[in-house]
């Protein structure tokens, strides 16, 4: 019997856990970027088979979202933005004469971005299968930036196991 455990464990593809930081660069002040051929790039190049990948914004004025990546919609969700929380407004965290923490000596107005980024998920879980992305015909993985031009960072968590040997 344990012969028959020590073959089934050495032929057992064990779950693995591998951890990627994508770095984006933003360019305009609100942007929509297509993320979903570098998530995937990344789960080929770790190997991973059957699991799921964590996407995880390291930012508190950008979002991740997922959708269709389509012009008319994409500007439709600019709109959609600009109306629930206006670029011109008067956001008390943008008042630098009240405000006390989190200030840095380049600090911008930018309580818009925060209100923004507040309406979707700083991170999405995906399933992995067969080595690919699991998602629907028209799904993509857009990352969201509210606060932009800026040098922005991704964290990919990926886990589960890897291809079987043959």
């Amino acid at each position: 019997m344990a012969a028959v455990s020590e073959a089934y464990a050495a032929e057992a593809a064990w779950p693995t856990v591998q951890q990627k930081t994508l770095t984006l660069h933003t360019v305009h002040p609100t942007q929509f970027m297509d993320v979903t051929r570098l998530i995937e790039a990344a789960v080929q190049q770790a190997g991973l088979h059957a699991g799921v990948v964590t996407v995880q914004t390291r930012h508190t004025t950008t979002g991740i979202l997922i959708n269709e990546y389509e012009p008319l919609l994409l500007a439709d969700f600019r709109a959609l933005f600009e109306r629930l929380a206006p670029s011109r407004y008067d956001y008390a965290h943008d008042d630098f004469l009240r405000r006390t923490v989190n200030l840095t000596p380049d600090e911008r107005p930018n309580g818009h971005a925060h209100c923004r980024a507040a309406l979707l998920r700083s991170s999405e879980t995906l399933a992995v299968r067969g080595g690919l992305l699991d998602l629907g015909r028209w799904q993509r993985v857009i990352f969201v930036e509210f606060d932009g031009a800026q040098r922005r960072q991704v964290t990919l968590t990926m886990m589960g196991t890897p291809a079987p040997k043959r």
